[in-house]
């Protein structure tokens, strides 16, 4: 078994759509990036790729190629998951923390982990979403941006 850390943040913009696993959620404002700016996701391929001792998403999908500009960042998702796959890679679990003040994601976290499910192949109980606060400190505590951190863990072999 092999185990992985994802972090990110993204600073949050008005006329952005705030999109969290995959999921709109109807906000004020958005994550600024290159892609959909999806920082859940984005922690998650980062835990994924460093369990298989692979580069980062920076390297995968570089922020510089004008292909990735607005890319959903679930279908990035499933080409990390294929990636892990040619190595005879699975997913055993996925654990994430979303840090934010507002939106509250609890109403979203049935949605969040359909499209994890069904993007690294992975059964939903084996899906771990919570959200906490940063108690008013911070970038995310001021409410300037959103993080995630993510532990993944994978195995080599016969998948279960």
């Amino acid at each position: 078994m092999y185990i992985g850390f994802g972090y990110d943040t993204h600073r949050l913009k008005k006329g952005r759509e705030l999109i969290l696993g995959g999921v709109k959620i109807a906000a004020s404002e958005g994550l600024d990036g290159h892609s959909d700016a999806d920082v859940l996701v984005h922690a998650l391929m980062d835990a994924l790729l460093g369990a298989a001792g692979l580069s980062d998403i920076g390297y995968f999908f570089p922020d510089t190629d004008p292909k990735y500009k607005d890319v959903s960042s679930i279908s990035l998702l499933e080409s990390v998951y294929k990636e892990l796959k040619k190595q005879n890679f699975s997913v055993n679990n996925v654990d994430v923390t979303v840090i934010a003040e507002a939106p509250r994601i609890c109403p979203f976290i049935d949605d969040i982990k359909e499209n994890i499910s069904k993007a690294i192949e992975l059964k939903k109980e084996r899906i771990g979403i919570k959200a906490t606060t940063n108690e008013k400190m911070g970038f995310a505590g001021r409410g300037e941006g959103i993080a995630a951190a993510v532990v993944a863990s994978i195995r080599q072999g016969k998948k279960r």
